[in-house]
């Protein structure tokens, strides 16, 4: 019997056999939640009074207590009224016919729920009475829900993917005893240093501007309706972005000082107090609930908080259950959204990874440790390997086989295993980099960050005379790289400032088979798929609370780290890195002289001279953990 046939027979035991769900459907619909479900509406009582709208969804069948799954979210319960209902409950259909008692809560200050709301709130570190966070409304909440809500069983499970993420992860801060499970999915941690608007410092404008457009904008009193999207007037999100000009343009133009996000943001560019506090990671400590953190290789706004929330919780708590799942998914696909999961853009996966998630880990997760379902053996790593296509189970993450390695930057754009040889210390590359003319992130239009841009196809950007190239001859065996890719460069510029953005990349043979079916006539030969990139804000080299200007011309060291992979590329492809200033719109344009980018001028923006070194004295590489 293979794992995937083990796996699914684990899943059909803990199905509920009682007469009212006689047998397991696809999917749930609006007539079957209203024929097995009452829907009640709360207004829960917070420690400070503050009370919190509660949708709270009860099976019909009172023959067995259910236990309680919770998701907190800034995004809206709706539909409101006690004659409305959603027309599927849970994460995904399976859970609705299982049978729970579904809790839905608008956070403090969003929507129907009173207070104020607060970004992020950051946990309190000294507890006054009455004092109050994500934790204790987590806690508070389900305080009432098993005292309030009749037939539960007394055990409470959470999960959400994003903002609910966290919401979710703020739940295992001094959590309730009748927490019992928690999901946190694609959890923001951390908006400085990697997650959503800022990676290392740098700023992602569309994907910040675009957010906070639509859900920054004041609430002063509990309300039901929605805030009119923005309309940017076209669909180029490059033109839009180039038009916008400097940063203090957005509130001028747009915001009218409405936007009271993007205001406190502006106001700090660094790794400040109010960025410190935003960080959940230290709070994630003596964990008690059994914990399985989801994530996806591809995601493009959370993949650093879901391997970092797990990484947290590993080594604080290591005495619980702390499972890892990572898939080849964008933000959320594999969540409830129907999609199966068996490709991103032109990348595909072979299989239906999100049905095989939803179906055989998601639910057998929360049936064993709510329901007393049988144990679904979950490893401490259930991850998918690109590359292969195949879901692998690992007793760690990283898995502890994998040893590290360099690829070293070579003359004539070569990438190899080898340090350089023979060689002056003035051996380099170099490059223009001009702020008036950025190198784009994709290759089409978008208003926003997409989320195929992951995978996007690099060839364009190879052409360009701002970009370095550097790849290997084509592998003669499959090489995969298996974790955290760490780049170490030692670069000059000609400014004070500049950005370094790093991507690495599968080059894939000339014969390469196309899609098929194919509709866009897409060409595979020779496709440059991302395999993962990111960008060091230049003056946080050194440290994100401090900027330092760089010496114009002086060779200077550089270090980011960009989020784990795992991934082989197969005989008979290339492993490239592309090395660049700007990438934009994803993040806005670095001035290239040392200024506060928030508050920057026209006349800062200045065109550099960019120079990587790749001598065997100054060399830069490519930190790798290579599986044997």
């Amino acid at each position: 019997m293979n794992r995937r046939n083990a796996v699914i027979l684990v899943f059909l035991a803990t199905k509920i056999s009682m007469a009212f769900w006689p047998e397991r459907v696809e999917a749930q619909g609006l007539e079957y939640v209203k024929a097995h479900y009452t829907k009640h509406e709360f207004r829960i009582p917070m420690r400070d009074g503050v009370r919190l709208f509660t949708s709270v969804y009860v099976p019909k069948d009172e023959s067995k207590p259910y236990p309680i799954l919770l998701n907190r979210t800034p995004y809206s319960v709706q539909p409101y009224g006690v004659d409305r209902s959603k027309p599927d409950l849970g994460p995904h259909p399976a859970f609705g016919t299982s049978g729970y008692i579904f809790a839905y809560q608008d956070v403090r200050g969003r929507w129907m729920s009173e207070g104020v709301f607060v970004n992020m709130r950051p946990i309190m570190v000294d507890v006054e009475k009455d004092a109050v966070d994500e934790s204790t409304d987590t806690f508070d909440t389900i305080d009432w829900l098993v005292k309030n809500i009749p037939n539960n069983n007394g055990k409470v499970g959470q999960s959400g993917i994003s903002y609910p993420g966290f919401y979710t992860a703020s739940g295992l801060v001094e959590s309730h005893p009748a927490l019992k499970a928690a999901s946190p999915q694609a959890p923001v941690t951390d908006w400085f240093v990697g997650d959503d608007f800022h990676h290392n410092g740098a700023f992602f404008l569309p994907h910040a501007f675009n957010f906070l457009s639509n859900f920054g904008r004041p609430r002063p009193y509990p309300t039901s309706k929605s805030v009119t999207p923005f309309d940017h007037g076209t669909p180029d999100g490059y033109e839009f972005f180039m038009r916008l000009g400097t940063l203090p343009n957005a509130d001028a133009r747009f915001f009218k000082g409405e936007v009271a996000f993007w205001d406190e943001m502006m106001r700090h560019e660094s790794y400040d107090a109010f960025w410190q506090a935003r960080n959940l990671r230290p709070h994630l400590k003596n964990v008690k609930p059994a914990v399985m953190t989801v994530g996806g290789w591809f995601d493009a706004e959370n993949l650093f908080g879901a391997l970092e929330c797990y990484k947290q919780i590993e080594s604080s708590s290591p005495n619980i259950q702390n499972t890892l799942v990572m898939g080849p998914w964008y933000h959320g696909q594999w969540g409830g959204s129907g999609n199966p999961g068996d490709r991103l853009g032109l990348v595909q996966f072979d299989s239906k990874t999100s049905d095989f998630y939803r179906e055989s880990i998601e639910l057998p997760f929360f049936e064993h440790h709510l329901k007393g379902g049988s144990d679904p053996g979950l490893p401490e790593a259930l991850v998918f390997q690109t590359g292969t296509n195949r879901w692998r189970r690992l007793e760690s993450w990283p898995p502890k086989e994998a040893k590290p390695n360099q690829l070293w930057l070579l003359p004539e754009g070569k990438l190899g295993f080898e340090q350089p040889s023979d060689s002056t210390e003035d051996d380099f590359d170099e490059y223009s980099s001009d702020p008036s003319k950025p190198v784009p992130y994709i290759s089409d239009t978008a208003i926003g960050m997409t989320r195929e841009y992951m995978v996007e196809d690099q060839r364009f950007a190879a052409r360009r005379p701002d970009v370095l190239v550097y790849q290997t001859e084509p592998l003669e065996a499959n090489l995969t790289f298996a974790g955290p890719i760490i780049p170490e460069l030692i670069v000059s510029t000609s400014g004070t400032d500049s950005d370094w953005v790093v991507k690495i990349i599968d080059v894939y043979p000339d014969t390469a088979s196309d899609p098929d079916p194919n509709p866009t006539g897409a060409k595979m030969g020779g496709f440059q798929q991302l395999l993962r990139g990111d960008v060091m804000r230049g003056k946080f080299r050194e440290s994100y609370e401090t900027p330092k200007p760089f010496n114009p011309g002086e060779p200077t060291f550089v270090r980011l780290k960009l989020n784990d992979v795992y991934h082989t590329f197969r005989t008979g492809h290339r492993i490239m890195v592309q090395i660049q200033s700007s990438w934009f719109p994803l993040v806005d344009r670095n001035p290239q002289s040392f200024v506060n980018i928030y508050e920057a001028r026209t006349s800062d923006f200045r065109k550099t001279d960019q120079r990587v070194y790749r001598s065997k004295s100054r060399a830069s590489k490519i930190g790798v953990l290579i599986e044997p």
